[in-house]
């Protein structure tokens, strides 16, 4: 494909688009709540049934989350060996779009009592969106040259958060005027999954007809499928020689298994322990949606000015902040101004830590693939790690008070690791002592 081509890159952009309303509305402002209200009028306050099992509603959605993750990060290497040496890349992108976008359609079905069936629709739908991603952020370093990915991946997660408000915004105003089209607040409140699974699906073919893979497609062979976990660990092996891309990931799985949980698991964390209405968290939602596009851009900026590792460093330095303030709220209106600067971070480090991994990779990679899958590997791992933590210490302590206070720890660990970091002024083919360093 055309380097730096307009249209390339918007198209790209779309697929954010398109995908991100699944992370808003369906992870963040309406499915949990929904779930929440839905087994609390099925089977009341307390735990509830899950195959046999009784457990607190809350852990059950964020063990989910753990569980899906889990298995992202187990496939991965599979599927990303097979794109690269089949060439077909996009194929992977369509198939697990399809698969969270019908999984979205399907919770329409979801009432309260049918508890597994709504986890499963949850479980396929994280599994589409995140095995999406990778081949998705794969395609970066084939569309825009390497003094352009911070601006890029700005403006692709600039574009998820606009089209997921806009859809978000529609949900509501449907949800609002439910009594105009004769139908219950709860029939429209689950026909906004649908419609998320239909924007998802329709925008993504934007995006689909403009992406090509590199090279000639090859048939799928067997042989082909132990591939991807041979170049996982290639990878793996190569970091000996691309010290500062180790160290890099380190600190990113790190700070990042503070930012996921909390982006993940907010509005759970509002409604057990400041006992928040779904309206106020939905509004809540929109506020740090809208800032989240200049916040992105805005630490695009200062890494071009100071460099990715001190914006990548002031950043996680807030979300200490952010994690320590949660522990310590007790009102609404605390939470909306903790909302707020969380909504200026969390599109800041998210495009960020992207681009600068982008960086990061050797000049001569033509498995772009790979290379993301390692990444998205680390990044999924890291989702499970947070929120098993986060249940885990909720159950302990009967407060998710706790579990918030706990992710203090990995951003420090994160801090330490970003802070001793190094990075060089140009990407490296491999490390020497003659590479000049300097912050990107």
């Amino acid at each position: 494909m055309e380097l730096n081509n307009k249209k390339i890159i918007n198209a790209w952009c779309m697929y954010d688009w398109a995908n991100s309303v699944y992370s808003l509305v369906i992870t963040t402002a309406v499915f949990p709540l929904y779930f929440k209200g839905a087994t609390k009028t099925a089977y009341g306050e307390g735990d509830i049934p899950f195959f046999g099992f009784q457990i607190d509603g809350s852990a059950l959605y964020s063990y989910a989350l753990s569980a899906s993750f889990l298995v992202v990060a187990l496939i991965l290497p599979l599927l990303s060996g097979i794109a690269d040496y089949s060439n077909n890349k996009r194929f992977f992108m369509k198939l697990f779009t399809y698969i969270g976008s019908f999984s979205c359609i399907a919770m329409f079905f979801f009432t309260g009592e049918n508890v597994e069936f709504g986890i499963l629709c949850s479980f396929l739908a994280s599994i589409g969106y995140a095995s999406g991603l990778v081949f998705y952020d794969s395609f970066l370093p084939e569309i825009t040259t390497p003094d352009r990915y911070d601006h890029i991946s700005a403006r692709g997660y600039s574009y998820g958060y606009v089209g997921s408000v806009i859809l978000l915004v529609i949900n509501l105003l449907l949800i609002a005027q439910h009594e105009f089209f004769g139908v219950e607040e709860v029939f429209m409140v689950k026909t906004a999954f649908l419609m998320v699974g239909v924007w998802w699906m329709a925008f993504a073919q934007y995006a689909f007809y403009h992406l090509k893979d590199q090279g000639n497609k090859r048939k799928i062979k067997k042989e082909y499928l132990a591939t991807g976990y041979r170049e996982i660990r290639k990878v793996w092996n190569s970091l000996g020689q691309l010290p500062v891309m180790k160290e890099y990931l380190i600190a990113f799985f790190f700070y990042n298994t503070g930012v996921q949980t909390v982006m993940y698991l907010a509005a759970l964390f509002a409604t057990d322990e400041l006992n928040m209405e779904g309206s106020n968290l939905i509004m809540i939602t929109l506020i740090i949606q809208l800032v989240a596009v200049p916040g992105a851009y805005f630490f695009a900026y200062l890494s071009k000015k100071k460099g990715n590792r001190v914006s990548l460093l002031t950043m996680v330095v807030i979300w200490s902040l952010v994690c320590i303030a949660a522990f310590m709220i007790t009102s609404s209106m605390q939470f909306y101004l903790l909302a707020a600067v969380v909504g200026v971070i969390m599109g800041g480090i998210q495009s960020l830590s992207r681009a600068t991994y982008s960086k990061l990779i050797p000049e001569n990679t033509i498995d772009h693939a790979s290379y993301f899958s390692f990444y998205d590997v680390t990044f999924t791992l890291s989702v499970v790690i947070g929120t098993f933590s986060y249940a885990a210490i909720m159950q302990l302590t009967g407060s998710m008070r706790y579990s918030v206070l706990v992710l203090v720890l990995y951003f420090v660990i994160g801090f330490v690791f970003l802070y001793l970091l190094k990075l060089p002024r140009s990407k490296p083919l491999l490390q020497s002592n003659e590479v000049d360093v300097l912050d990107m």
